[in-house]
């Protein structure tokens, strides 16, 4: 059996550069196989999150600065918009159209604190001509949930301080917001569900769904096993082949 092995072995011939080939890509490939994984799990984990507390009655805002985790929960509020410092968050993108989110602050009558509430989508095809938006004067019941966001928005620049309202911004920081109004605001966005004074309010749960995580986990595993086989097969292929001219060399003439 050694003997066989040994023989085995020395048919095996893949040739320096394949082997550093294999030896660099074949880890990366199988570590991003099983990071895809993970992502996916974090996700479904997301996923679930939001359907259990998305079906739980709401709370109120007074209760929400007491909550431990409050991703995804619902919120009962009657109050008022503040129109006067109105964001628009840019760069946000629905079925193919170039638009905006409007986030206005909200004083929540009940508990006196100040939120920071998503009213929705609005296109933007021209930039040239800023997006035109109405905001109730009176006071609203509404609906709302928490927006926990996974992780800081990637921005080639920072947004301007103190820029003139309605802001436009690429990143959100409803801290920084409330210490720049002096105002006593929750941490976290709330997206308004439909209902008076909102627009577009179909959020998605997550940019990319657990499914896609693990179809990019299974083309990273196939690709990987696809240089696996390639690299044994050039190894035993190269072996194989005969030196070139060498069935020649007996006849040629002495």
């Amino acid at each position: 059996m050694k003997t066989s092995i040994a023989s085995a072995m020395k048919c095996f011939r893949p040739g320096v550069a394949p082997t550093l080939v294999v030896l660099v890509l074949l880890p990366l490939m199988v570590g991003l196989g099983f990071w895809q994984l993970s992502r996916g799990h974090e996700k479904q984990r997301l996923v679930d999150s939001y359907t259990e507390r998305r079906a739980a009655d709401p709370v109120s805002s007074a209760q929400l600065n007491d909550i431990t985790d409050p991703a995804f929960r619902r919120v009962q509020l009657r109050g008022q918009f503040d129109a006067e410092h109105s964001v628009l968050l840019d760069n946000r993108m629905r079925d193919g159209k170039a638009g905006v989110e409007l986030l206005q602050p909200f004083h929540d009558q009940a508990s006196g604190l100040w939120l920071l509430l998503n009213r929705g989508w609005l296109p933007w095809p021209d930039r040239r001509t800023p997006p035109v938006f109405s905001t109730p004067e009176q006071p609203l019941n509404l609906q709302a949930w928490v927006y926990v966001a996974p992780g800081e928005t990637f921005q080639l620049h920072a947004d301007p301080a103190g820029a003139q309202w309605p802001r436009l911004l690429t990143a959100l920081h409803p801290a920084a917001l409330w210490a720049e109004l002096g105002r006593n605001g929750f941490a976290y966005e709330l997206r308004a569900e439909a209902g008076p004074g909102t627009y577009e309010t179909t959020w998605p749960i997550v940019a990319m769904g657990p499914e896609k995580h693990l179809a990019y986990a299974v083309q990273w595993f196939a690709m990987s096993l696809a240089l696996l086989a390639l690299y044994l097969y050039l190894g035993w292929h190269n072996k194989k082949e005969k030196p070139h001219g060498s069935g020649h060399e007996s006849t040629q003439h002495v």
